[in-house]
């Protein structure tokens, strides 16, 4: 005979929070210092043991630009991570502000943690949002927070959804969209990795392993049929200290990241490839790798795509092309669209002038060159983060409002910052002055405020 017992959920011991935030990586963790710098009190619930996210856990060690190509536009808390950053690697020049910039994963660790505990937050780590409890259908009461105290209720006034896969406005019941309208498909995922003992010599003068080097290893390696696992081209890398490089290459195809065991599956795949990737390079360029040594893989999925709210603006891309400005814009945007082919696409894409074909047509809307020239960039609405109908919930990040191609350029570290910080201090000031709504802020006031945090 067997007995059941029900679970049951505590209720935090604590008074009600002004602000939670779902998520610590790098929107997250931004979100939570900008709501705790004006005078909230703030909770960051992160599910791993460090904030960052694919900064970090997920050892993505390269800040996509920060610059248009003229200047810094992504200014505030993201600018301040990305100068400090600069400081702490020795290889990277502090004036140098265009172009993908490395970073030591475990230096932003230790920066994120000084900023949240400096700033007055909370952080929760190993504890996961399981769920959330309803006041009616456009308010939440309270997040359920699984942990080593079990389930726990918390409650806040506003809440931040900086899950990367929008769990926490998929659990209140927001309406959402994922991948391709039409096949569902979704842009692959990554497990990046560290190799180390590199003769960084022989490497500096090689033009390096990314793909848009004729020479790259890569096609080599790909082509060759000698290691099965990997099958893309896709092969990023930085150096992040001495003698050991950063890699963001290959792509694990058809993972849902809303899937757990989708994740699982392309977990082991990952550290697969990783270890294909260490002995393919010692192969194919043993000058620079012979001797190298697969020192980590990553313990978060690098992962491209997923939910997206419906939000009360959909940004469109559209309005990427008319590099398009918004009365409620809290953010500017430069990265290109980035899409990652699909495992179809993947097919034709293993030679280099079809993989620079497949890229150019990604670049290419309506028979539209997309490609932002030296100084252009378009506006993020505040109304993209605020899933329709829903007063007390906002979303930055990868997952707010937008169309697919959109996505695909602002799914990256530093806008995500941007956006993090507007939300946590629009959730600070809603919160504190007890504004019922998001979208009932007095947008040019906190425009202003945001201005000046940012100047």
């Amino acid at each position: 005979m067997t007995t059941t017992k029900m679970i049951k959920c505590n209720v935090a011991d604590s008074e009600e929070w002004d602000v939670i935030i779902a998520g610590g990586g790098p929107a997250g963790t931004i979100a939570a210092v900008a709501a705790a710098r004006e005078g909230a009190k703030t909770l960051l619930l992160e599910g791993t043991g460090c904030l960052g996210g694919m900064a970090t856990s997920g050892l993505v060690s390269s800040w996509c630009p920060f610059s248009d190509g003229e200047k810094v536009i992504y200014k505030g808390l993201a600018e301040y991570v990305f100068e400090e950053s600069k400081r702490a690697l020795k290889c990277i020049k502090q004036e140098q502000i265009h172009g993908h910039i490395a970073f030591d994963p475990e230096q932003v660790k230790a920066l994120y943690d000084k900023m949240v505990t400096e700033s007055g937050a909370k952080v929760l780590f190993h504890s996961f949002v399981a769920g959330v409890e309803m006041k009616n259908e456009s308010e939440l009461e309270s997040v359920i927070v699984s942990n080593k105290r079990g389930l726990t209720a918390y409650k806040a006034k506003y809440f931040i959804d900086c899950t990367g896969d929008a769990d926490l406005a998929c659990f209140a019941g927001a309406e959402y969209e994922k991948g391709d309208k039409q096949t569902g498909s979704l842009m692959p995922s990554s497990l990046c990795f560290l190799l180390s003992n590199i003769d960084d010599y022989a490497y500096c003068f090689s033009g390096g392993t990314f793909a848009g080097n004729r020479n790259s290893p890569a096609w080599k390696i790909v082509n060759s049929d000698k290691y099965p696992e990997l099958d893309s081209i896709h092969c990023c890398s930085n150096w992040v200290g001495p003698a050991t490089a950063d890699f963001n290459a290959n792509h694990l195809f058809e993972v849902d990241s809303t899937n757990p065991e989708s994740v699982s599956k392309a977990m082991v795949l990952g550290r697969r490839k990783a270890k294909a990737m260490r002995d393919a390079l010692a192969e194919f360029w043993p000058d620079v790798f012979g001797n190298s040594h697969l020192a980590a893989t990553a313990n978060l999925l690098g992962v491209r795509e997923s939910r997206r709210i419906v939000g009360e603006y959909c940004l469109t891309v559209e309005d990427y092309l008319a590099r398009r400005s918004f009365n409620d814009e809290i953010s500017r945007n430069c990265y290109t669209i980035d899409i990652h082919q699909n495992s179809n696409d993947n097919k034709s894409c293993l030679d280099y002038d079809s993989w620079r074909a497949f890229m150019n047509k990604c670049t290419t809307v309506n028979g539209i060159n997309a490609k932002y020239q030296p100084g252009e960039s378009h506006g993020i609405p505040y109304r993209c983060l605020i899933p329709k109908g829903f007063k007390n919930l906002l979303v930055a990040g990868r997952s707010i409002s937008c169309d697919r191609r959109v996505q695909a350029s602002i799914r990256v570290m530093p806008v995500a910052m941007a956006m993090g910080e507007a939300a946590g201090m629009a959730a600070a000031i809603l919160s504190t002055q007890n504004i019922p709504a998001a979208m009932d802020i007095d947008m040019p006031s906190f425009r202003q405020a945001l201005k000046e945090h940012q100047s």
